[in-house]
């Protein structure tokens, strides 16, 4: 059965308030569940014993799931709406925490991986659904701006969640733990990594239920069904030739953009943690380094809320982002030097690493606008490819930690250079192109 919708110039300014703010919490949902990998990742190094690459599956579980699940998103959420699209994405990422109680069980880090591929699954539905539904939501020029808030929204939970997490799951005296486990036999050690491990579970079972009932409450909300593709006539006219998604570069190059962003997004994020590890610095007093990185990147959505379009344009941000990210990675690898601040001893580079949040503020809020533009009745494939762009969480972390075994965790930031050199590309050139053959 088909579903209604209504067409965006339709709603009235209360809706598109109302509209804005559940999107916005569902934004807090996706940055809640997403950004406590940042401290994940070195629990599950020290739980279950892992290298630096095998530590980093958990990216690659949660993330691969937009590769695989982008595509039959964009139809399920055609076929069922919108908000039936999320309710079953919810329901996908409650599955996946109840996972984490068998796996924590066991101290199976695999199960642990499909718990995460679960959630990731939902999240796909998730993304596909809301990241159009934003961006369409108003005027194009002022797109950018919106995200941003939509941002905060993700970033904000984001800074909550390791904290909370760590709060929850660590105690005063792991740091003793941590350093006794290496002289331990291995009966005892055994026996101290279950109890460490066994400790996820009571945390994951209330975010599973309350996933579950965000689910029902999304289904019921008043957020109303928009019509993504209605075509003005300039549109339809310049689409007339098009008979699928690869006949726009702009969104092809745009999709390759996303990957590399998200990818350099993430290894900013959840590296972070370990990087501040190899200085000595414990996992209790580290735990905070990603929020202090996703706080950056809530300054940059504050500048583009203040300044987009009325000051600066979205484009011209996006370009100035990719050149700090450029500079910012070159001081990571660079610059060296003790400094202390904000209570932390530390090396000057890890500050740098923490400033790519706010060259990375920018990009996502830009890519989408410029990605999407002029696709009509295409929308919702186009955002399906670009959420099957999100893999870069899955792929770029990897790599990283593949380097950060073989050289160091330093020279590993490497990865980030050229994904910055591509995103500047695009930035200057890549999104005006609208055709593929040029002269």
């Amino acid at each position: 059965m088909a579903v209604a919708t209504m067409d965006i110039g339709s709603l009235s300014k209360r809706q598109s308030l109302i509209s804005t703010l559940i999107i916005g919490f569902l934004f807090f949902v996706i940055g809640f569940v997403s950004w406590v990998n940042a401290i994940l990742i070195p629990y599950f190094k020290i739980a279950c014993e892992l290298t630096n690459f095998q530590s980093y599956l958990v990216t690659f579980s949660f993330y691969i799931a937009y590769f695989i699940m982008s595509i039959p998103s964009s139809f399920l959420i055609k076929k069922t709406g919108f908000k039936k699209g999320m309710m079953i994405a919810f329901w996908f990422m409650a599955a996946g925490a109840f996972i984490f109680v068998p796996a924590a069980m066991t101290r199976t880090y695999q199960v642990f991986l499909l718990g995460l591929f679960s959630i990731g699954i939902g999240l796909s539905i998730l993304q596909t659904a809301v990241n159009p539904y934003i961006t369409v939501l108003g005027p194009k020029e002022s797109a950018a701006q919106r995200i941003s808030i939509m941002g905060i929204c993700n970033k904000g939970a984001g800074i909550l969640a390791p904290i909370i997490f760590a709060a929850v799951i660590l105690k005063a005296t792991d740091t003793n733990l941590f350093k006794e486990l290496k002289a331990m036999d291995a009966t005892v050690k055994n026996i101290a990594l279950d109890e460490l491990i066994a400790r996820v579970i009571v945390p994951y079972i209330c975010m599973g239920l309350i996933l579950f009932c965000l689910g029902w409450l999304v289904r019921y909300s008043s957020l109303p069904e928009i019509n993504t593709e209605h075509e003005t006539a300039e549109v339809l006219t310049a689409n007339a030739s098009k008979k699928n998604i690869l006949q726009f570069p702009h969104l092809v190059l745009g999709a390759l953009a996303i990957f590399l962003h998200v990818g350099t997004q993430v290894i900013a994020v959840d590296t972070v943690i370990g990087y501040a590890n190899s200085m000595h610095i414990s996992l209790l007093e580290a735990k905070v380094f990603p929020s202090y990185t996703l706080l950056a990147t809530i300054c940059g959505y504050i500048f583009g809320i203040i300044c987009i379009p009325k000051y600066i344009s979205q484009v011209n941000v996006f370009r100035i982002c990719t050149v700090m990210g450029i500079v910012f990675t070159l001081l990571i690898i660079f610059l060296h030097g003790q400094v202390y601040f904000l209570g932390h001893q530390a090396d000057i580079s890890i500050w740098f690493l923490v400033l790519l949040g706010l060259a990375n503020s920018l990009v996502w809020a830009a890519l989408w606008p410029l990605s999407l533009d002029g696709l009509g009745r295409f929308t919702k494939l186009g955002a399906s490819i670009m959420i099957m762009g999100l893999c870069g969480n899955a792929i770029l972390p990897l790599i990283y930690g593949w380097l950060a075994d073989h050289y160091n965790v330093r020279s590993a930031y490497w990865i980030l250079f050229p994904c910055y050199l591509y995103l500047m590309f695009y930035s200057f050139y890549g999104h005006k192109l609208r055709r593929w053959s040029v002269g």
